[in-house]
């Protein structure tokens, strides 16, 4: 089953998040619709990436942080605030045209032309880089799910070949036992057949030796006689000691596969407890995946060697931004460096004198006011200016670094993909041929009892190859997961 989760593009404008109303809307869509997957996985597996895009702490830490840079955007964008300063005279102050009792000030200071605007634009190139970042850590919990759930399965896997296996030695002790058993009994009779013949000639030769026959054909007839025995002792004795050491043989065999299982079963507990913890849930959850390990699948789009798809990549996404934010706030401390104007004006509270003979006696004034700024000490503004272009470079350095890094890895999950590729048939046929000649052995072994080492040996060759082909299957979907971790937007 392909599953085709779309993902907003990288040239979304974060200011439409300033309509509260949207905020949850953006919050589903980016959830549960994550970047660009298409799995062919099982529907638990699926369930499982989407709790981890909706629980998982680093995601949500990254989308925190997306929304507060969001929030930095109309504080750097609003004017400054107006400045009102009122002063009260206790006693009024005489003029020929009255008294003034207080002075009342108000005042509105202007950024030059573009300071704003490119303030902004920072803002919201910042912004969109802290998107990138969110992009990344989704797709990084995506890949650790995927990969930790095929080490769950590999596991679990390993478990149940490792019990069939024990079943098979314990099948093949107890034939030994038996073979063992019936060897001891028949060796028992052939002694006492052999003690029969034994008193024949000896009475026979007692009877020669009373007719007055020949004493040494009588002795070399006693020496002959007697050498059987010792001979079948030795036979009776040698079949016991090698049954025993075949079954000595197999319960080391068994006792080590049980120390296998065991250890499977310890680490097992391990991966599901880190699988847990990519979705933010209790350690001790269960796991529910497939009973299966099948090879997942993979276009060939991800699989060309092409430079556009890597640099489609939310970390060199995250770098752009940053490059475009910088050069924004060069813009801005150049136009910082110009004068500020301020517009105002000074409305004076007057009272009627009775002194005065002014016609304006008693009339209050209102005063425009204009006021401008003089920025002539530069080495600030051109120390912010360089600082601004060191950084600059510094991100062009860590673009550079970061494209060539997830070039390289990019590689390498290409060769761990066509290893797998390679590995998983090699050691399909290897089972198939090392299983069709255990069944073989194990049939021969139960008509004569013969051929325990080789059932033995060939046993754990089997087992081996099991082991190795789930390992090969395994490292082949971790890789496709690895690519499209790398590859997010593939050329169709």
């Amino acid at each position: 089953m392909n599953i085709q989760i779309k993902h907003y593009s990288s040239d979304y404008d974060p200011s439409v998040c300033r309509n509260r109303w949207l905020n949850p809307l953006i919050l589903f869509i980016v959830l549960i619709f994550p970047v660009q997957f298409m799995y062919s996985q099982s529907d638990s597996l699926m369930n499982y990436l989407e709790i981890a895009a909706k629980n998982n702490p680093t995601v949500l830490q990254r989308y925190n942080e997306y929304q507060a840079a969001l929030q930095k955007v109309p504080q750097v964008g609003g004017m400054p605030d107006p400045q009102l300063e009122l002063g009260v005279f206790l006693s009024p102050m005489e003029l020929v045209a009255g008294n003034q009792v207080a002075d009342i000030k108000l005042m509105q200071m202007f950024p030059w032309f573009g300071v704003l605007k490119n303030a902004k634009d920072e803002m919201s190139l910042m912004a969109k880089g802290k998107y990138e970042l969110f992009r990344d850590a989704k797709l990084q919990v995506f890949y650790d799910v995927q990969r930790t759930a095929y080490e769950l399965q590999k596991n679990r896997l390993q478990i149940r070949f490792s019990e069939k296996n024990l079943e098979i030695l314990k099948t093949i002790e107890r034939l030994a036992i038996v073979k063992f058993r019936t060897g001891g009994s028949s060796s028992a009779g052939g002694t006492n057949k052999s003690n029969v013949p034994t008193q024949q000639n000896n009475s026979l030769g007692s009877s020669g030796m009373s007719t007055g026959g020949m004493n040494s054909n009588s002795g070399s007839t006693r020496t002959q006689t007697a050498a059987p025995m010792p001979t079948s002792n030795t036979m009776g004795s040698s079949a016991g000691g090698s049954g025993l050491v075949d079954l000595y043989n197999i319960q080391l065999e068994t006792g080590e596969l049980e120390n296998n299982i065991a250890l499977l079963k310890s680490q097992q507990t391990t991966i599901s407890a880190r699988f847990n913890t990519y979705l933010n849930r209790p350690l001790q959850s269960a796991v529910s995946l497939p009973d299966t390990l099948k090879t997942d699948s993979i276009g060939m789009a991800y699989l060309s060697v092409s430079d556009s798809a890597i640099f489609k990549n939310p970390m060199l996404g995250m770098l752009k931004y940053e490059q475009q934010s910088l050069d924004a706030r060069t813009r801005m401390q150049k136009q910082m460096g110009l004068p500020m104007v301020g517009l105002g004006v000074n409305y004076s509270v007057i009272t009627k004198s009775e002194m005065s003979t002014s016609p304006m006696n008693g009339q209050s004034m209102i005063m425009p006011m204009l006021t401008v700024t003089l920025p002539i000490y530069r080495r600030k503004y051109n120390a912010m200016q360089a600082e601004t272009k060191f950084l600059k470079t510094a991100s062009e350095q860590n673009y550079q670094a970061t494209a060539n890094a997830l070039q390289s890895e990019y590689y390498e999950a290409r060769q761990l993909y066509f290893d797998a590729q390679r590995r998983i048939k090699l050691f399909e046929n290897q089972t198939q041929l090392a299983q069709q000649s255990l069944n073989i052995l194990i049939k021969n072994f139960s008509v004569s009892g013969s051929g325990l080492t080789e059932i033995l040996g060939l046993g754990r060759q089997v087992l081996d190859y099991q082991f190795k082909r789930i390992e090969a299957i395994t490292d082949f979907n971790t890789a496709i997961a690895w690519i499209k971790r790398l590859k997010t937007t593939p050329n169709p």
